[in-house]
């Protein structure tokens, strides 16, 4: 299943003694398991599946499987910001691997969060997106406040052949695997 995860919710189905909601209240089938993870404060694409290996396959670093996210950041970043986050940064005092970067070009036009993120009248927001072959915890968070810019909202837009598409926040949808590539249902 392609579920877009809604900013709050936990990727998991078993409450952690946060307020943060749980997978549980989506009316998933059961038996699925979310694939990899987004923290409670992330939004966008969450992959779960009842497919046993699925898993290792599809978010496996080896495999080299790309994830995408869009990323509103806080200021306008210079062409030398986003050239030093894509030749990889150091966080937690390791060195990330090199990305794809660039500026979201139109700024994408994105529903509101709910709750709305924080607005200072005197300090820009932009959208910029990031290709990673790696997902460590808080990865893009921790890259983007390395260059200077904090991240405000973050959004998964895709993890290897799968995308989020236009599939509402909270809402999710049935996927059909066609070889190994799997295709949203409409």
């Amino acid at each position: 299943m392609a579920f877009n995860k809604p900013f709050g919710v936990l990727s998991q189905f078993t409450t952690d003694g946060s307020p943060n909601r749980t997978l549980a209240e989506f009316g998933f089938p059961p038996h699925v398991y979310p694939l990899g993870r987004l923290d409670a404060d992330s939004e966008g694409l969450l992959l779960l599946s009842d497919e046993a290996g699925l898993n290792d396959r599809l978010l496996d670093p080896s495999r080299g499987h790309s994830r995408t996210y869009w990323a509103q950041i806080e200021r306008v970043p210079s062409p030398a910001a986003l050239e030093i986050l894509s030749q990889g940064v150091l966080i937690q005092g390791r060195r990330t691997l090199p990305a794809k970067v660039w500026q979201l070009d139109p700024q994408p036009d994105v529903p509101p969060r709910i709750p709305p993120i924080r607005f200072r009248k005197s300090v820009p927001e932009f959208w910029i997106g990031l290709e990673l072959c790696e997902g460590k915890n808080r990865q893009v968070r921790r890259m983007t406040a390395a260059i200077g810019h904090a991240t405000l909202r973050l959004i998964r837009m895709r993890i290897g052949s799968y995308e989020l598409g236009n599939l509402a926040a909270g809402c999710w949808r049935e996927v059909d695997v066609a070889g190994r590539k799997l295709i949203l249902s409409t």
